[in-house]
């Protein structure tokens, strides 16, 4: 089946789609000179539904859906999604759009900066916020972290729409297991080593959190300075550094499929945003974090500086699965072999911010 590859960028989306991910067509801009912070590939449904969530530093952030695979979208007149009056808040942009399970076809989520999340109960047309967590008493601790307040990360559990797990910076790692009625901080374990209590209750910076799609269970978090697992959906943490050249880093992406099987880009640190020895290499376990293989053949193979962001780095649904990230400085690689071996899919974009990728 065609791939249809979607990249997010400070400057517009970019649709690139390839019968056999060997050779990509790759479109112009679309929503030219807005940022697109969030995308998602909507496949539960007959026909796949691509939702993008964008900001334009004239007009402010929206919300738009294409049921055709770009080739036209829908804006709604009204914002689909926006803070109630009563909570003085304005939205500043849409991080995260999460499908749910396949036992709700038309639930959606949205994670947005400020810290909140959002439930569509139409596909993704039409969204509410989702009060308990916008209300929950941590929440005027919450920080910022360099990129905004906001959740990033939303992951509704496949076997029981009741739990949903999210993420933000900085704030850290929050779980529901009633639908959203109420909300319990779930970071014991992770450090926090900007704060003086390095392992509080909550307030650590998560920088992106992945689910295992066997044991849906187990998560992988990448944190700032800091790699974990979690067995037990997120109650608590273990680290699984040992066998990274850093600890530090955005992304974290899960096999389809495989359970254990994970990828990660790491950086030096957090002032210091390179890649390890100024190399591109993208690090892989078959273990569930155990152990780690730097994945690097078809890679640029000198100096390397550009960072790769948290939503920068996705798998898609084929088999064998493909990866992909884009950087900072708007090249876009993929590998059609699980990381074994990798090609340029595009250069010369902007700033890349999110990628996304299924069969359509």
């Amino acid at each position: 089946m065609p791939v249809l590859l979607a990249i997010g960028t400070s400057k517009g989306l970019f649709l690139a789609t390839s019968d056999d991910r060997g050779g990509w067509q790759v479109s112009g801009a679309q929503f030219p000179m807005n940022a697109i912070y969030s995308v998602a590939l909507d496949t539960r449904r007959p026909t796949p539904r691509l939702l993008a969530g964008f900001a334009s530093s004239h007009w402010g952030p929206t919300f738009a859906t294409s049921d055709d695979l770009g080739r036209s979208w829908r804006e709604p007149q009204q914002p689909p999604i926006a803070f109630p009056a009563d909570t003085g808040a304005s939205l500043q942009a849409v991080w995260q759009i999460a499908p749910a399970g396949a036992d709700e076809p038309e639930v959606v989520y949205a994670g947005t900066q400020p810290s909140a999340l959002f439930r569509s109960d139409d596909g993704g047309v039409h969204y509410e916020l989702i009060r308990p967590l916008w209300d929950h008493p941590h929440r005027p601790e919450w920080g910022e972290g360099f990129g905004g307040q906001a959740i990033h990360t939303v992951l509704p559990h496949p076997d029981d729409p009741g739990r949903v797990l999210v993420a933000m910076s900085a704030g850290g790692v929050y779980r529901t297991e009633d639908a959203g009625v109420s909300w319990q901080a779930s970071n014991t374990g992770i450090r926090a080593p900007f704060l003086p209590d390095e392992l509080p209750e909550f307030g650590q910076c998560v920088h992106k959190v992945a689910r295992d799609p066997v044991a849906p269970d187990r998560l992988y978090a990448q944190n700032h300075h800091g790699v974990y697992r979690s067995d037990d959906d997120g109650r608590n943490w273990t680290s699984i550094a040992a066998g990274l050249p850093s600890d530090f880093g955005f992304a974290m992406v899960a096999h389809p499929r495989r359970s254990g099987t994970i990828w990660n880009f790491p950086l030096e640190a957090d002032i210091s945003r390179f890649p390890p020895d100024r190399r591109c290499r993208v690090y892989r376990s078959g273990d569930a974090g155990s152990s780690w293989e730097a994945l690097s053949q078809g890679l640029p193979a000198g100096d390397f500086y550009p960072a790769v962001l948290r939503d920068a780095m996705c798998a898609d649904d084929a088999d064998p699965a493909g990866v992909y990230f884009g950087t900072r400085s708007g090249t876009v690689y993929g590998s059609r072999d699980e990381g074994e071996s990798w090609s340029l899919i595009a250069a010369h974009l902007p700033d890349v911010l999110c990628v996304r990728a299924a069969e359509v």
